[in-house]
């Protein structure tokens, strides 16, 4: 699916009712000695976030506080562990198995080579509808096996090997994924 698309069954820019909408961050990677912080667009998203997702490489404990901060409507605030993670090993999973609005979400930062990534997560979380995960800062969002979701945001703080920096919008509603969205942002 292209960068900045969006699925959806709802007219464009309209949110079906009643609409649980996640956002999606990856490899943020925030350091408070870097200075860096995350973009505006971001932060508006988490400032209407219903729930937060992060699928690891907060990097430093303040993060998860810093975007709970950011989004004062989101009923919960989740994160696992990603391989930079070291400071908060005794904080984050390795591995979350949500259901939110009836959608079975699994997230993990992980997921191993490209090649056979579907196979492998639709074995490990056989009952998730959605597998949020991060680590190669390329945003993807694409149906794997047996119709499970896969999405990473890529990050919006690194975008590495990719063009864009990104972060990810999943809408749910009537216990299903009603749309999805790579976010792509401007450089700089």
């Amino acid at each position: 699916m292209p960068i900045g698309s969006e699925r959806s069954s709802a007219e464009p820019g309209e949110r079906e009712p009643p609409v649980t909408r996640i956002v999606v961050l990856a490899d943020t990677h925030l350091r408070r000695a870097w200075n860096r912080r995350l973009p505006d667009a971001v932060c508006a998203a988490l400032a209407e976030a219903d729930v937060v997702v992060h699928a690891g490489d907060l990097v430093e404990p303040w993060v998860v506080d810093h975007v709970t901060g950011l989004a004062p409507k989101a009923a919960a605030v989740h994160a696992v562990l990603g391989n930079n993670d070291h400071g908060l090993r005794a904080v984050l999973p390795e591995v979350l198995e949500l259901v939110i609005d009836g959608v079975v979400i699994a997230v993990v930062h992980e997921t191993g080579a490209t090649a056979g990534r579907a196979g492998r997560l639709r074995r490990r979380f056989p009952d998730a509808d959605l597998v949020i995960y991060g680590h190669s800062h390329v945003p993807i969002d694409e149906v794997g096996v047996e119709g499970q979701r896969l999405f990473n945001p890529g990050s919006p703080t690194e975008r590495r090997r990719h063009p864009w920096p990104s972060f990810g919008i999943v809408d749910l509603a009537k216990g299903r994924v009603a749309a999805s969205q790579i976010v792509a942002l401007p450089l700089g």
